[in-house]
């Protein structure tokens, strides 16, 4: 399934009113048991003050959930079980790496240079976007959106390259978050700080979802990161 895509085009004509010529993009992935329009109206949202920026929202397939007892739904791996340290299944999640990657590359042909690319992810599709932008992906990004999220595959040893340790990344959490508790999340923050990586940790007076402040917060961060 192609991903949805909201934003400015690079098929600009000389109509003043066309939208402006694409600069940068995010690619966003959503979470577990949701679809790629589950972040549209905050992309469209986005959008409005980053004008230039393609949003990028793709779709997890559809598959069996172990955790959910075997029950199919998008899913970018399998979970399989809360614990210990939420046991998950590591192939399906390098395949979504690479459909990532995939993207990445697919705009980097429609000549958006790869320091203007963002990824950002939900839950599930935020393990997936860590794990491709420190662990996967061997080039440089413009930064890392982490929302909700948590990093099953950092490790206290984790070595960084000093491109990635040089990429910017907001990590956004609920403090009452019971899906993907805060100290997992806060665990991702703390390995990637210990890398030397230029990370920020804001949480909120949330559970698992996203609040309005949340929202402003990421407007602000992603127009200090791509309008400069």
């Amino acid at each position: 399934m192609r991903p949805h895509h909201t934003g400015a085009t690079n098929d600009r004509t000389h109509d003043p009113a066309a939208p402006p010529t694409t600069d940068a993009s995010v690619i966003w992935l959503h979470g577990l048991g949701a679809d790629r329009y589950d972040f549209l109206p905050v992309a469209e949202l986005l959008q409005e003050r980053l004008p230039s920026t393609r949003f990028i929202l793709p779709q997890a397939p559809t598959r069996p959930v172990t955790i959910n007892g075997g029950w199919s739904m998008p899913s970018w791996y399998d979970i399989l079980a809360m614990s210990p340290a939420r046991a998950i299944d590591q192939a399906q999640l390098d395949e979504s790496a690479d459909q990532v990657i995939a993207l990445i590359e697919a705009e980097r042909e429609s000549a958006i240079a790869a320091e203007r690319i963002v990824l950002a992810g939900f839950s599930q599709g935020g393990a997936v976007v860590l794990h491709t932008a420190f662990l996967r992906y061997p080039e440089t990004l413009g930064g890392v959106l982490a929302l909700s999220t948590y990093a099953p595959t950092f490790s206290d040893d984790m070595q960084l390259a000093d491109t990635k340790r040089q990429l910017p990344v907001l990590c956004l959490h609920g403090r009452f978050d019971d899906v993907v508790t805060p100290d997992m999340g806060r665990a991702a923050y703390d390995r990637l700080h210990a890398c030397g990586v230029p990370v920020q940790w804001r949480d909120y007076p949330m559970a698992h979802e996203v609040l309005p402040e949340e929202i402003r917060d990421i407007a602000e961060w992603l127009s200090q990161l791509l309008t400069d």
